[in-house]
């Protein structure tokens, strides 16, 4: 018997499994939003930006803090949980792993800007 083939589809079906449960992770934690309506709020909530800071300095959504997802886990503390947490990065990959944490933790109103920042059309500053 070829052991090759069946490593490959146990791994094949570790990685859908891992894939199904972000999916659902993230219908769990998060409500995304469309620009319109996150504009409609993020102003009255924490806005987070979680690129990296060169990204972040490069253009970012007028208003938000910089907390990188590569150190999420260690500054969760700066964000407070009563109010609402709106979320971004370039495409969406890192504000997920960013919900998902927050949500671990007991964050509980977190949003997220459907397609990130490279769709965003509203006020950027840059530095």
């Amino acid at each position: 018997m070829d052991w090759s083939w069946v490593l490959a589809i146990a791994i094949l079906l570790v990685l859908l499994g891992y894939e199904l449960y972000q999916f659902m992770m993230r219908r769990k934690a998060l409500t995304i939003l469309t620009e319109e309506e996150f504009k409609k709020d993020y102003r009255k909530a924490q806005l987070i930006d979680v690129r990296e800071p060169n990204e972040f300095d490069a253009g970012h959504i007028l208003g938000a803090r910089n907390i990188p997802m590569s150190q999420m886990k260690a500054r969760k503390a700066e964000i407070r949980q009563d109010l609402p947490v709106y979320l971004y990065c370039q495409s969406a990959q890192r504000s997920n792993r960013a919900a998902i944490l927050l949500y671990k933790n007991g964050y509980r109103n977190l949003f997220q800007l459907k397609g990130g920042y490279k769709k965003w059309t509203g006020k950027t500053k840059s530095k």
